[in-house]
């Protein structure tokens, strides 16, 4: 293959991930940066650095015009979007087409099927593929009376949503008219579109999602499943993969089921498709796909052994997979945990400010993506995230030792870390027998703050 210069749209570890992918592959490097990056650890790495505008992302990662003309300016062939900003945004992957770039993700028409929950809902239905019971709602009183038909509690959930926002759950009547009306307000406000959905909120459920990978030829795979269930406020904090919860039934009809999305959508670029398993009654519910590289990925290159950052650049690029699904293979057990800039004593607030002593713990079996360095500021207007550490172990036991060591042994001062909380998680025996589900860390939350 030609040598190719890739723009890197993003920043912080998976901006430093997608440069180290692309010099494995002999890739040259441009990062678009903030004026808050501009002294970043991807900006010291890139082959070169373009600044795109304010330290704020709509002043920046978010400026669409900047973004493409930095890119078409500096030579390059093709742009990466990463995770977030504008990884999933269907005017942005048709402009760069517009503009001879190739972009590093799904097809336009694929990210436009996806960015509406109600047609991937719609999608998943008609290839077989279970949902939750519900449907999309035009006033407070259609979803009133959605709501007493599938039975509460339920779920308002944005139809173009993402991150926990637009996404509001209701127990009664009582508070559904002011939840679907705030829900509707704040995805018209995040999202430019305020069309909301109910759907029946299953109290008990794994958050289970199947790593999918496809090429413009027409082939498609898995690479296993995580489990994502230990989340506060639909923000995942600890991930592990594969999910050890599930029966081999189980887990043979997930990787099934999304093998069919894929083959329906004929999806290109690497993609996650996300499901609700309820731990009681053992039903699977389809939630949504999210069409790009996610921030859990290093758990399933650690079991699997495959760079998936490198497959999504060569397949972006029309190489088709050199893996077949009898090539992937399981091995062992990974965890990883999310290192954030928060305090979790103030209800995970974040809590931005400059790192003076930095000093993550060198333990066998255990990988750290982070952007971090001594003396770092690390700034306020982004996601609170610091580094992910992977623990890698033959079994699930091994691999929760060897995260324990590597979180207790790190050493970091300057900002206020979850640090404490993640050892804390770890050393919990709901965690260690993983009976946790996707509401569990709320309601701890919520139990310490009434004692």
């Amino acid at each position: 293959m030609a040598t190719q210069r890739v723009f890197v749209a993003n920043r912080g570890e998976i901006a430093l991930r997608i440069i180290d992918a692309c010099d494995r592959l002999g890739f040259e490097t441009v990062l678009g940066v903030s004026a808050a990056d501009r002294d970043s650890l991807p900006a010291r790495r890139a082959g070169r650095v373009v600044t795109l505008g304010g330290p704020r992302a709509a002043e920046s990662y978010l400026n669409v015009p900047a973004v493409v003309h930095a890119a078409v300016a500096t030579g390059c062939t093709a742009i990466h979007p990463g995770y977030g900003f504008l990884s999933e945004r269907e005017d942005f992957a048709r402009l760069c087409a517009e503009n001879g770039l190739v972009f590093v993700g799904p097809r336009p028409e694929q990210l436009q099927a996806l960015g509406d929950k109600i047609s991937a809902r719609r999608l998943a239905e008609a290839v077989g593929v279970p949902v939750s019971p519900g449907g999309p709602t035009t006033t407070a009183a259609d979803a009133l009376a959605l709501a007493r038909r599938i039975g509460f509690p339920v779920l308002v959930k944005a139809a173009f949503g993402g991150g926990g926002r637009g996404m509001k759950q209701v127990h009664d009547e009582t508070g559904l008219v002011a939840a679907w009306e705030l829900a509707s307000s704040e995805a018209a406000a995040s999202f430019g579109d305020g069309t909301v959905f109910i759907e029946r909120f299953v109290q008990s459920a794994k958050h289970v999602e199947v790593q999918i990978l496809g090429d413009a030829h027409g082939n498609r795979i898995h690479l296993a499943e995580r489990e994502c269930s230990l989340q506060y406020r639909y923000q995942k904090i600890i991930e592990e993969a594969p999910c050890v919860a599930l029966s081999d039934e189980a887990r043979r009809r997930l990787h099934g089921y999304a093998l069919r999305i894929a083959d329906a959508l004929d999806y290109v670029s690497l993609g996650t498709v996300e499901f609700l398993v309820d731990v009681e009654r053992g039903d699977i519910c389809f939630l949504e796909v999210n069409p790009r590289v996610q921030v859990e990925h290093p758990v399933t290159e650690a079991i699997t052994g495959v760079d998936l950052v490198r497959e999504q650049l060569l397949v972006a690029f029309g190489e088709p997979l050199r893996l077949r699904q009898d090539d992937v293979r399981v091995d062992g057990h990974a965890v990883e945990l999310r290192l954030t800039a928060q305090d979790p004593g103030h209800g995970l607030r974040p809590s931005p400010g400059r790192l003076t002593h930095w000093r993550p713990s060198p333990i066998g079996g255990v990988r750290w993506d982070t952007h971090m360095y001594e003396g770092y500021l690390f700034p306020p207007y982004y996601d609170a995230l610091m580094a992910k550490i992977i623990a890698h172990g033959p079994d699930r036991e091994a691999a929760l030792a060897r995260a324990r060591a590597a979180i207790a042994g790190l050493q970091v001062q300057g900002c206020t870390t979850n640090q404490s909380l993640l050892r804390e998680l770890l050393d919990t025996p709901e965690i260690i027998h993983d009976t946790v589900t996707t509401r569990w860390l709320e309601d701890r939350f919520a139990e310490e703050m009434q004692a």
